[in-house]
């Protein structure tokens, strides 16, 4: 079997760097991201500032300010990360088409078949970690190594802006005194798990019978294995193998429940142009209306609607919305949550339109690509002036590591 090269970027401190870059008042300051202290919240990103003070993302944020009372705390902003880690994969995905997006701030690429063409794996990583330092202003960690296991080790390795390269006669040394729970996929409970066997470093593991682990711990066993002896090769899934997206939606919390429409149907615009610019990005559009609505008594109604047009303009897709929500204004309670979903979904069917003005979609062109540039929300309507960066939004989806 040929050896794979595979390459893992892993930004560094991703959302506190993020807002730092843009906030040069931040810089060089404790910062952290995350919810109030009232509302129980946990710290999402902690900047290399705060670490000194033992703080780490996880850690709950009222015992985050008590061990650095001048940290300084930010709701963060969803939509700016995403499109600053839509920028790092563009950049990434130049160098091959087998890449994974592992999360909003990770990306395995298999440079395997590829690499020859950029001066090797080690230049490929020197390129990215120059590009996303001068385009985007943000620092990451690079892992090389023959599988994505032991390129997370690597990545973790030297933190921040690191870039270290594992070879095959290198694991053996390396994976000796190594703690299980460094393996990636290995959580606390297992560890303990483990450590009652009496295996407490990867060398250990290793050098444990397969039979031995897989009765305790069946079919994962083999895997811990192979993890032990630094073989566990897990297979990379590239973005253009996932299958078709089915849906698109976006959903927000407000920050209090409200009875004012105005309010509303203004945060119901900007989640109705976040999915028609997702939908273009893509190159989906969708013919199928979902409105979704939270009450402050947490009942929670969803109404739907298909329309004889497919959809990827935002202003669309909120009149398609608006047009569902009149229908429905007679509820007086105050809204908790408001959300909308376009499905139904063809590639290319905004094509199918045949009585689109070809002017508007230049002009969705041309604020797309000004917003590819200077960030999400760049140019936007009127009425959105003033609405503030959501707090309460979908979570960023990751690949959990096959074994548990």
């Amino acid at each position: 079997m040929e050896e794979r090269t595979i390459i893992l970027v892993d930004m560094n401190a991703f959302f506190a760097s993020v807002e730092q870059q843009s906030n040069p008042m931040l810089r060089g300051k404790p910062v952290l991201v995350g919810g109030s202290v009232a509302k129980r919240s946990v710290v999402a990103a902690a900047s290399y500032e705060s670490r000194p003070y033992g703080i780490h993302s996880g850690m709950a944020t009222f015992e985050a300010i008590a061990k650095c009372p001048d940290a300084i705390l930010i709701s963060g902003d969803p939509t700016k990360y995403s499109d600053t880690s839509r920028r790092v994969f563009d950049i990434c995905g130049e160098y091959t088409d087998m890449m994974e997006i592992y999360s909003i701030d990770e990306c395995f690429l298999d440079v395997t078949c590829t690499q020859h063409m950029f001066g090797g794996a080690w230049e490929i990583a020197r390129s990215i970690k120059r590009r996303i330092r001068i385009e985007l202003g943000l620092t990451c960690s690079i892992g090389i190594a023959p599988n994505i296991m032991l390129c997370k080790i690597a990545a973790n390795m030297q933190k921040p802006d690191g870039l270290v390269e594992i070879e095959w006669e290198e694991v053996k040394a390396l994976l000796e005194n190594l703690p299980v729970g460094k393996l990636h996929g290995v959580g606390n409970k297992l560890t303990a798990q483990l450590e009652k066997m009496g295996i407490k470093t990867a060398g250990q593991l290793g050098r444990t019978p397969k039979n031995v682990l897989k009765l305790s711990f069946g079919v994962y066993g083999e895997a811990l294995h192979d993890m032990g002896n630094g073989t566990y090769n897990p297979a990379l899934i590239p973005y253009h193998s996932r299958p078709d997206i089915k849906s698109v939606s976006h959903a927000y919390t407000l920050s209090r429940n409200t009875r004012n429409i105005d309010l509303v149907q203004r945060h119901l615009l900007r989640l109705s142009e976040m999915v028609g610019r997702r939908l273009r990005e893509q190159e989906f559009a969708g013919k199928t209306i979902t409105l979704v609505i939270r009450y402050s008594d947490m009942h929670t109604y969803t109404y739907r609607k298909t329309f004889p047009l497919y959809y990827d303009d935002g202003f669309e897709i909120y009149q398609a919305a608006m047009s569902i929500l009149r229908q429905h204004s007679s509820d007086k309670r105050a809204i908790r949550l408001v959300g909308v979903c376009v499905s139904g979904l063809a590639k290319n069917a905004h094509q199918m339109n045949l009585f689109t003005d070809p002017h508007a979609r230049k002009l969705l062109s041309a604020i797309d690509a000004i917003n590819d540039r200077y960030g999400e929300f760049a140019v936007k309507r009127a009425s959105l002036v003033g609405i503030k960066a959501f707090e309460k939004t979908h979570g960023f989806g990751r690949r959990e590591p096959t074994p548990h």
